[in-house]
C-alpha cells in the first residue's frame, strides 16, 4: 500500500515512504480559501471570540493569505437560516451554522481596500439581485479592488431562501440554470455597454466620457429585461472573474461554459480526477480553452508539529459530542433534506434534491457501502484521505494528488463542523504553504495585476 492510500482514520500515523519524483520542476498549482463572513471560533482555545462583527478578523486573515500568495479568498453566502434539520432552526443557531452571517459584498470591499494583491471573491445570488444592480455592484467593487474582484455565481438552492425573496417555492434546478445562463448573458452585455476607452477626460473639450462609446443594450430575454447602459465606469477587468460551483451535470455544464475558476467538492482522488476531466471536456466542446478554467478542490488539512499531534486533533473533532449534529445539520441545509430522519448505522437510500445535488452526491458517495455514520466521519478533512499530519506529510499528499489529477489546485477550508480561528490560519499560511513554496508547488510572488490574469498565469 502506498503512503498516499493510508487514510486519516488510522489510530497512529505510519511512517511515510516518499515516492521517487522527477528532478524536473513540478507543475505549480493554485490556492484559494473558502470561508464565510460568519462567527469565527468563539468557545475554544485560541478563539478570537466570534465578536465584534466589524470584519477585522477576516481582514487579518486576508492579509495572512496575501503574505502566503494565495490566488483568492472566496466569501460564501446563503440567504436564510435553515430549518431543515429536525424541522427547526435550533441546531443552526445553537451551533452558528448558516447564521448569523454578514453580507459578503461590503466584506469583500473592506478586504480589497486593505490588501493589494490578493483576489477577493463574493458570492452573489442570481435569485437575490436584479441583473443591473449586480453588474453595477461588481464593477464598483472591481474598481475599488483595482481588478482583483471575482463573482461567485450561485442560483441559491434552498426553499427558505426563495421564500425570503417573495417566492412560494424554489424554481426547479434546471430552470434555475436556464435563468442563470440568461442572467450572465445580460450582465456581460451591461459590462460591454461601455467601451474600455470610453472615459477620455478631455481637458480641451471638457468631455469626461466619449458618449459614442456608451450604448444601451436593449436586452430582452425569457426571464430578464434591461435597457442599459450601466451608469458606472468600466472596471479594470471590465467584468469580474467568474467563480462557480457546479456539481450536478447541469451545474458542470454551466461552470464549463462560464467560469474562470470552479469550486469543486473532493470525493476521493478518482472522483476529483473524473470531475476535472469532465469539466475540461465540456469546456472544449463549448469552444473554450480548458486551460483557462482552474478547478480548485475543497480540502481541510489538519496539521500538527508531529503526526501524533495532528491525529489527536483529528480524533478530538470526530469525537466531539456535537460533531454528528453539526455535520448533518450542515449537509441538510444545502441539500434541503432532513438527515435527522435516517438511521446513522444504515446505508442511505438513493436521494435526489432540488437543492445542491452535486453536494449531495459528493457526500453520499452512492455505492460505497458506507453507513450514514461512516459518511459523516469521513467528512472531517473534506473527502481526500491523507491530509492529517505534519505540514511536510500533508504537502506530500497534496502534491501527489495534484500529480495524479493533473491540476489545478485547492480551496482550503476549515475542518468539518469547526469554526475558523487564528491558529488554523497560521498553521496553513505559515506552516503548510512555505513548504509548498519551497517545492515550487505554489506561487511565491504575485506577477499579475488582475485576478483573472493571476488565475491564468499557469
Amino acid at each position: 500500500m502506498r503512503a498516499g492510500d493510508r487514510t486519516a482514520s488510522l489510530s497512529r500515523p505510519t511512517p511515510v515512504l516518499i515516492p521517487y519524483r522527477s528532478l524536473l520542476m513540478p507543475k505549480p498549482f493554485h490556492l484559494g480559501w473558502f470561508v464565510n463572513f460568519a462567527a469565527d471560533e468563539w468557545n475554544a482555545p485560541f478563539a478570537h471570540g466570534g465578536y465584534p462583527w466589524d470584519g477585522q478578523f477576516y481582514v487579518d486573515m486576508a492579509k495572512a493569505m496575501e503574505r502566503a500568495c494565495f490566488d483568492y479568498i472566496m466569501l460564501e453566502d446563503t440567504l436564510m437560516i435553515s430549518e431543515v434539520y429536525g424541522g427547526t432552526n435550533g441546531a443552526y443557531l445553537r451551533n452558528a451554522i448558516q447564521g448569523p452571517k454578514g453580507d459578503p459584498s461590503p466584506m469583500a470591499t473592506l478586504i480589497a481596500s486593505q490588501t493589494t494583491k490578493l483576489g477577493v471573491v463574493a458570492t452573489l445570488s442570481t435569485m437575490a439581485y436584479p441583473p443591473f444592480m449586480l453588474a453595477r455592484l461588481c464593477s464598483t467593487i472591481d474598481s475599488i479592488a483595482k481588478g482583483r474582484f471575482g463573482w461567485n455565481i450561485v442560483t441559491s438552492g434552498e426553499e427558505l431562501a426563495a421564500q425570503n425573496f417573495g417566492l412560494d417555492h424554489l424554481p426547479e434546478r434546471q430552470d434555475r440554470y436556464a435563468m442563470a445562463d440568461e442572467y450572465v448573458a445580460l450582465c456581460k452585455a451591461l459590462w460591454a455597454s461601455w467601451d474600455k476607452d470610453a472615459v477620455i477626460r478631455d481637458r480641451e473639450t471638457g468631455a469626461y466620457v466619449d458618449a459614442t462609446k456608451v450604448r444601451p443594450v436593449h436586452f430582452e430575454g425569457k426571464y430578464f429585461k434591461s435597457r442599459g447602459p450601466l451608469n458606472c465606469v468600466p472596471s479594470p477587468q471590465h467584468r469580474p472573474a467568474f467563480v462557480q460551483a457546479g456539481g450536478s451535470p447541469r451545474g458542470r455544464q454551466f461552470a464549463a461554459e462560464t467560469a474562470d475558476s470552479i469550486i469543486a467538492p473532493s470525493s476521493g482522488v478518482a472522483g476529483i480526477k473524473a470531475y476535472r476531466d469532465d469539466v475540461r471536456a465540456r469546456a472544449a466542446a463549448a469552444g473554450r480553452d480548458p486551460d483557462e478554467i482552474k478547478v480548485l478542490f475543497v480540502v481541510a488539512p489538519i496539521l500538527g508539529e508531529t503526526d501524533e499531534e495532528a491525529f489527536a486533533k483529528f480524533e478530538r473533532i470526530r469525537n466531539s459530542p456535537h460533531y454528528i449534529e453539526r455535520a448533518l445539520a450542515g449537509i441538510s441545509a444545502i441539500t434541503d433534506i432532513d438527515f435527522s430522519k435516517f438511521d446513522l448505522d444504515k446505508e442511505l437510500p438513493h436521494l435526489t434534491t432540488n437543492g445542491e445535488q452535486g453536494s449531495l452526491d459528493a457526500f453520499a458517495r452512492w455505492g460505497s457501502g458506507k453507513t450514514l455514520r461512516e459518511l459523516v466521519m469521513d467528512q472531517v478533512s473534506r473527502g481526500i484521505d491523507g491530509l492529517v499530519g505534519t505540514p511536510e506529510r500533508v504537502a506530500d499528499r497534496l502534491q501527489e494528488v495534484m500529480e495524479e489529477v493533473g491540476g489545478d489546485g485547492y480551496l482550503i477550508t476549515r475542518p468539518y463542523t469547526t469554526h475558523i480561528n487564528r491558529r488554523y490560519i497560521n498553521e496553513i499560511c505559515e506552516g503548510l504553504v512555505p513548504i509548498l513554496q519551497k517545492r515550487g508547488l505554489t506561487r511565491t510572488e504575485y506577477t499579475k495585476s488582475t485576478l483573472r490574469e493571476t488565475l491564468r498565469e499557469f
